[in-house]
């Protein structure tokens, strides 16, 4: 008896729309890194990108639980030496809100070329409106 090995380019495309105002960070994070990799799947493949296309809205009214609203900080590089900083949630949301939410998918997927592929299927929007309306997105719960 052999393994069946599903190939990417036959699988039917889906498009996922996640509300980020509905669920905590984490918790809407994981399942999204779920569909993303294509593990809600049975056809799932882990050398294979069988994953679906998700959209998140609202990322600026995004939830948090506890008291990670005043503790939690985002810190990066900016390659120099002594160059680490850090930018505190509030600021991130007001500058970037939508990386708020791809960071924490991001960390939550594979580290290398195919994560990198299923991180550019992550369509994040700050507000409400999306252009992929033609893709016909089915909500998620």
């Amino acid at each position: 008896m052999r393994t069946s090995h599903v190939r990417a380019a036959d699988l039917p495309e889906r498009w996922l729309l996640f509300d980020a105002s509905k669920e905590p960070v984490g918790r809407m994070a994981s399942k999204i890194a779920v569909h993303l990799m294509g593990k809600d799947r049975p056809e799932y493949t882990p050398s294979e990108l069988c994953g679906a296309h998700v959209v998140v809205i609202n990322a600026e009214q995004a939830v948090f639980t506890g008291k990670k609203e005043e503790q939690k900080s985002y810190p990066f590089y900016s390659g120099y030496p002594g160059g680490l900083n850090e930018i505190d949630l509030p600021t991130m949301r007001e500058r970037r809100p939508a990386d708020v939410v791809t960071l924490a998918v991001r960390r939550m997927l594979p580290k290398n070329r195919l994560g990198r592929q299923m991180l550019a299927r992550l369509k994040v929007y700050a507000g409400e409106e999306h252009p992929h309306t033609a893709q016909k997105p089915e909500a998620v719960n």
